[in-house]
């Protein structure tokens, strides 16, 4: 029997190869961002980030992993609908929640992972505790200059609207758990009117829009919140989409590798580390 020094301080016997069982895993899990509002609106706040080492493994139990999508930009003067939840196996990250609107019944920022940006005097969305931040706000403005407030990030509160500029989105957290450093669970960029600049999207967020123009969509597999839409008379304009969320898990590159995974995760070695990289909902067994 051979002896074999391992990775981060392991050192055992070696059986035929990569022979020793995963016992705890580290994760990333983010969940789908809120859409932005209709119509110089609040951004959608991100979708709620969770990251931790330690995850205990059961051995030949199957790991659910889902994988949530981002909501709806808000249409015709409503506001975004939130983000879905994303999990693995018992940790579920909360959907982002969606930017308020123009007009007084649907100008609330809805709360989520992180809340939605509020539409002028509003109430803007709260983030849940532990995931992301709330949603900003804006004063009152008339038809053209209006603005909405940014959508809550992960690592900050979304901006607040002002002089005729909508609020930015609320800054994501940066993670290398892929073996590359990427921001995600950024807030969109609120709305404008007819004369304003959009906010800007952070962090996989998207920017708000002026003049009637639709909001940007947050980026794929980021949790980023949706641009609100901009304002011009007549015209329902639309939020942004929020992007999906992601689900990572990694550990140290010489324990063995899952016996079965479903949703086609990416997998592959990036230095010490084994890392599967869920883009779409499915399942890992060890």
């Amino acid at each position: 029997m051979s002896f074999q020094s391992h990775p981060g301080g392991f050192v055992g016997a070696q059986y035929n190869g990569l022979n020793y069982p995963v016992q705890t895993v580290e994760y990333l899990v983010v969940a789908g961002g809120g859409g932005g509002g209709s119509s110089f609106a609040g951004g959608g706040g991100a979708g709620g980030l969770l990251t931790a080492t330690g995850y205990s493994i059961t051995l030949g139990s199957s790991i659910t992993i889902t994988v949530g999508s981002g909501g709806s930009g808000g249409t015709a003067y409503n506001r975004g609908t939130n983000g879905s939840n994303s999990v693995f196996g018992s940790i579920t990250a909360t959907g982002g929640g969606g930017g308020g609107a123009s007009g007084s019944s649907q100008g609330n920022g809805n709360s989520g992972g992180s809340g939605g940006g509020a539409e002028e005097n509003n109430t803007a969305g709260s983030g849940t505790s532990g995931q992301g931040n709330s949603g900003g706000t804006s004063a009152s403005g008339s038809s053209s200059t209006a603005t909405g407030g940014g959508g809550g990030g992960a690592g900050s509160v979304g901006g607040t609207g002002v002089n005729n500029i909508g609020g930015n989105g609320g800054t994501g957290i940066a993670s290398s758990i892929t073996g590359t450093s990427i921001q995600y669970a950024g807030g969109g960029g609120a709305g404008a009117g007819a004369t304003g600049i959009g906010g800007l999207g952070v962090a996989g967020g998207g920017n708000g829009n002026q003049n009637g123009q639709p909001g940007y969509s947050g980026y794929a597999n980021t949790g980023g919140g949706g641009g609100g839409g901009g304002a011009l008379s007549g015209i329902y304009s639309t939020g942004g989409a929020g992007g999906s969320g992601i689900v990572v898990i990694r550990y140290p590159a010489y324990l063995k590798q899952a016996t079965s995974t479903t949703g086609s995760p990416t997998t592959y070695i990036a230095g010490p580390y084994r890392v599967y990289v869920f883009y779409a909902s499915g399942t890992i067994t060890f």
